[in-house]
């Protein structure tokens, strides 16, 4: 059951679960939930249904979505050691950001799940968690022959040879619970034969909206702050495309799915974390809950770039369908710490937004700090329950270029071997040193 938010008159929605956000895991709860035809759950989403949208079906076309009318194209704020102005996609649509993204999927490492119990996340174990990921509906496959681009595979073989890396067929198959360093072609959540992609309004939410009638979705819906008593959150208020507002109730319980942005956002606008942030914003402390927005991490991810004679073949899954896990500190080897991108069209927007100008044709590598150590936040600068998107929320992100700096040069050694290996007209050289640019 659907309903538009964009009625004129107030809509009352009073349910026994309420999730807001029919993103990558809202989708996922509320297709979980209405499993049991005994109770009832709404849905709040601040986009339109998807259905219908090429764009956000077909994995091949996702950069058709990145700087769309679904994106909120959040910026990170100026900071002195670089990194400002870095676009943060999240995606304003049902299936959030599994809508948008390139869709690598990978089982969780044992070491990072292991790694969380130790540190007191009850559950979070991989003997607990893993058989949830084996679970899923989407379908993950490794990325079919007719989709593997040439110039990707001697990327891999370059890799493997420059670093040391063994070529993996395949990735979430349990091997990384022992050795997690390789290069190759991912696993990808998609349809080899369709390219339609794995995102969790397709395969969770559109097989069941018409179908269950305990479930009722409202999109155009964007909740402006939860509704607490006593310290209990018991619903939320929302407002529709028309600016009207409306109010919805939970019965039972309340789950924020809205992500790893916008959740602390609408937390910090009911006046729920620390009481620093809330007063200096000028919103009244509700909850005093000090870790809400902070601890954000990023894999912040660079880019090496060379110049070509001609750019590879249109030949691809998602157009980011290899890259490379390794470990930059010795020490266990089930726990890597950068990752690369080896993508058939480099991402420079960027860079090319600081004024970096790049060759007619290029190639890239995008090595990223993949277990970072520095740690950011988001924040709220005022009480403005409908401030412009690219205001608020905003993040900052300390640390020092360590890890980031030995994962681009190893990026270059595999890069550089590529160009080495391979005859024209896809031989590589290096740009020169004033056009390399790390995002």
């Amino acid at each position: 059951m659907t309903t538009g938010a964009s009625d004129p008159e107030r809509v009352d929605l009073e349910v026994d679960y309420l999730v807001i956000g029919g993103g990558t895991a809202g989708g996922v709860v509320a297709a979980r939930l209405t499993e049991d035809p005994g109770v009832s759950v709404g849905v709040l989403e601040w986009g339109p249904d998807d259905r219908g949208e090429d764009r956000a079906r077909y994995l091949r076309r996702w950069a058709e979505m990145v700087e769309s009318e679904y994106d909120l194209d959040y910026r990170s704020v100026p900071q002195t050691r670089g990194n400002s102005g870095i676009r943060q996609t999240r995606a304003r649509l049902l299936g959030g950001c599994s809508t948008t993204n390139t869709m690598i999927s990978w089982r969780p490492l044992r070491a990072d799940l292991d790694e969380w119990a130790e540190l007191g996340a009850a559950g979070w174990d991989a003997d607990t968690f893993q058989p949830y990921f084996d679970r899923l509906a989407i379908p993950i496959h490794p990325v079919a022959t007719a989709d593997r681009n040439p110039v990707l595979a001697d990327i891999v073989q370059a890799a493997s040879t420059a670093l040391g890396l063994p070529v993996q067929e395949r990735w979430n198959d349990g091997r990384t619970d022992v050795d997690a360093h390789g290069t190759g072609f991912f696993e990808l959540g998609y349809d080899p034969a369709t390219n339609v992609r794995g995102s969790t309004s397709i395969w969770y939410l559109h097989p069941i909206l018409d179908a269950r009638e305990n479930l009722t979705l409202v999109t155009g819906a964007r909740v402006t702050r939860l509704l607490l008593e006593g310290g209990r959150a018991i619903g939320a208020e929302y407002r529709d495309a028309e600016g009207v507002v409306h109010v919805a109730r939970a019965r039972r319980e309340i789950v924020v799915a809205a992500g790893a942005i916008d959740t602390p956002r609408l937390l910090l606008l009911s006046g729920i974390g620390p009481r620093a942030v809330l007063e200096a914003a000028g919103v009244p402390v509700a909850v005093e809950l000090p870790g809400v927005g902070e601890n954000l991490q990023d894999h912040a991810e660079g880019l090496v770039v060379w110049e070509t004679v001609e750019d590879p073949p249109d030949i691809s899954a998602s157009g980011w369908d290899a890259g490379a896990m390794l470990q930059v500190d010795a020490g266990r080897p089930e726990r890597p710490d950068v990752m690369m991108h080896f993508p058939v069209e480099a991402w420079v927007e960027h860079p090319k937004n600081h004024g970096i100008v790049f060759p007619e044709h290029i190639v890239a590598i995008a090595p990223n700090v993949a277990k970072p150590s520095s740690r950011g936040r988001v924040w709220i600068a005022s009480p403005i329950r409908m401030p412009p998107p690219h205001r608020l929320p905003l993040f900052h992100r300390p640390g020092g270029p360590r890890r980031a700096d030995a994962a681009r040069r190893r990026a270059r050694r595999a890069g550089d071997r590529r160009g080495r290996a391979v005859p024209q007209p896809h031989r590589a050289r290096g740009v020169p040193r004033r056009r390399r640019a790390v995002r």
